[in-house]
This record gives C-alpha cells, structure tokens and sequence, in this order.
C-alpha cells in the first residue's frame, strides 16, 4: 500500500482514538475548596520514523518512561509504517491527533526550508563527542530552530544526531567518478538532491518502503543512512558495499503540536522538558559506538560485505564539491539561511576549540 493511501483510513482512526483515550475533563471543584484537584491522567500519542529497538524507538520508550514514572499520564508509542510514513506522521502532529513526534530534517525541509542545513556536506562532524557537545550546547539548535518550528504550529523539544551517514551501494565508492551512472536513493529533500548531483550522482526521491525492493531490482543502485538502519532494514542484503565518506550525521528532532503544549499547566510543560531531558541524556550514551557495533553484526551476517573508508585525501575531492551546495542553501533560504549557517559555524567553531583544550 502507498503511503498516500493510508491516510484517510489511518486519520479516521486515529480521531477515534483521539475520543476513546485522549485527554480526560478535570475534575470538577467543589465550591469553596481552595485545593486544585488532581491531575488527571491523560494518554498521549507518540510516532517516530524508526523501527523497534531503533534509535528513535529507544529515546520514545526513555521519554515515555520518565512520563509514566513521574504523572499520572501515559505515553502509547507508534513505529514505522503503523500509522504511515514520515509525512503521515507529520500531518498527525499538526493536527494535532497525535501530540508528539520524531522526524527528520530530511522530511521536513519541505515544511522549514532552513532544516536542510543538515545536508549541506562536511558541514558538521562524525566524532561522536564533538557532535554531542554541539547539539547539546548550540544557540542554532536549541534557540533558532525553535522559532523556525514554532511557525508551523510545533514546539521543538529537542534535535538530536544518530550516527554517521554511510553509502551504500553495487559497487565501492571512492571517487565522484565511481557513482557516475548510479540512481541513489535519497529523502525527498531539494539539498540533498544538489548534494547527490554534486558528487557525481543521479539522485532519486523514493519513500523508504520502496527501498529494499528497488535496490533488489536494480532500479537504484544504493542510498545513504546511518549503519544501525542498514543493519535493521537489511539493506546490506541487497547493496552489500558500505562506504564511510565522512559527509554527515543523521539528525532527527523531537517536537509536540504546539497548541497541545501550551495548553498544558507550566507543571505538565516542565514533566515534558524534563522527560526529553532524560531521554536525550540517555541517547547521548547510547549512540557513541552504536555503528562499529551494528557493522559487527553486519559483517557477521554477510562477511562478503566490504567496507570502504574514505582518506583524507579522498574526501578532499568531495569536500571541494561541498561549497556549490552550500551556495544553493542560502540560495534557498535567503537571509534567515545565511544567518543560520553563520550561527552553525560559530556554534561549531566553539566546540571544536573546546575539545583542542580538553
């Protein structure tokens, strides 16, 4: 089934969901009681992109854990393809049928053109310390995202990375050379089309449960995700040639539907900080090492895979093709881009010199 076509059925219902299990009337005062009254609890409804045991997955199941350990709430969690692809889920959350979700930059450029940042190659680095230290400390992230999300009706909690982008593909990549000819899947996303291109490519939009099949088929010849989601989804089966390029991290984001968040007490509203507080602290530890532990596992599943990390030298050809798409960012998103970018830079620059003195 499309992904367009789940839609009507999944939105229906979800709204009667929404009215067998959403959010409970307060229980009435008593005239002249001078205590509020309890909180009732209420079920709020979570999706992400990922699968179980997933990145994404792990970080739901550590928010919905602090939720249910500390209110009287509970958190129902939905995975990949239960309620549709990342569009779907997107269109629930501004809704408002569902009040949480996680997606991608690379969905939602189409909704916030400045998300594509993320796929401006070599912009940020794959050392796992130093992108933690950068998501958890960026005025970019953590303040002028916030009010880029804030416009389309959704409250950032927090964005968060998954692990270094891998290629893979029919074939070792080491040159732009070597994807001459190569239809390579990507989000649907302008940038990472411009990437694609730029680095010898033919980039081909393709909704992720097409994938498998199409590189089976032949009708692409790879795609790029971070290890754990090739190792999950298999798709080292069927593109069995793995190469790091250092190019980019996996980035996600966390946010609620904003006009179910602020009507929320300041109490309930700090309860969801802190949740995603614990959630990302959490995430932090588990993502460093995650790839070289599902490439083990990979490699133990099908030793045939080959592995290919590019030099420095080798990088420095792509890296030269990283300024063009990085002019058609600001192209793109005119000053608020530019000024993003430069805020991205500053906040970048600061970490790298903080860990050069540590």
């Amino acid at each position: 089934m499309g992904t367009h076509d789940l839609k009507i059925p999944l939105a229906a219902a979800l709204l009667a969901l929404v009215t067998a299990c959403g959010e409970q009337p307060p229980a009435q005062q008593e005239s002249g009681a001078e205590s509020s009254p309890p909180v009732q609890g209420q079920t709020w409804r979570y999706a992400h992109e990922e699968y179980a045991n997933d990145v994404q997955d792990v970080f739901a199941h550590r928010f919905k854990e602090y939720i249910e350990a500390n209110s009287p709430h509970q958190v129902q969690i939905f995975r990949f393809g239960e309620l549709g692809e990342s569009d779907d889920i997107m269109e629930q959350t501004q809704a408002g049928i569902l009040q949480f979700v996680n997606q991608s930059p690379g969905f939602t450029g189409s909704l916030i053109p400045e998300a594509q940042i993320f796929f401006i190659p070599y912009l940020l680095p794959v050392e796992d310390q130093q992108i933690i230290e950068f998501f958890r400390t960026s005025k970019a992230i953590n303040q002028m995202f916030a009010e880029l999300y804030a416009e389309q009706g959704l409250e950032l909690l927090r964005m968060y990375p998954e692990g270094e982008m891998v290629v893979t593909a029919n074939t070792p990549i080491r040159s732009p050379e070597d994807f001459h000819g190569k239809n390579i899947r990507i989000m649907t996303n302008p940038l990472l089309s411009e990437t694609y291109r730029a680095f010898g490519a033919t980039p081909t939009p393709l909704p992720w449960g097409e994938v498998y099949g199409g590189l089976q088929t032949n009708i692409i010849q790879g795609q790029e995700n971070p290890i754990f989601w090739i190792e999950s989804g298999g798709l080292y089966e069927v593109s069995p040639h793995l190469t790091f390029t250092g190019h980019g991290q996996f980035t996600t984001a966390m946010m609620a539907n904003q006009s179910f968040f602020e009507g929320l007490s300041p109490e309930q509203q700090q309860l969801i900080r802190d949740a995603t507080t614990h959630a990302f602290d959490y995430i932090t530890e588990y993502v460093p090492g995650l790839g070289e532990r599902k490439l083990e596992k990979i490699l133990a599943a099908k030793p045939e895979v080959t592995v290919t990390r590019l030099t420095a030298e080798e990088q420095q050809v792509f890296r030269e093709r990283a300024g063009a798409v990085e002019a058609r960012f600001i192209e793109m998103t005119g000053e608020r881009g530019a000024k993003l970018l430069e805020q991205f830079k500053a906040d970048l620059a600061a970490v790298v010199a903080s860990d050069n003195e540590s």
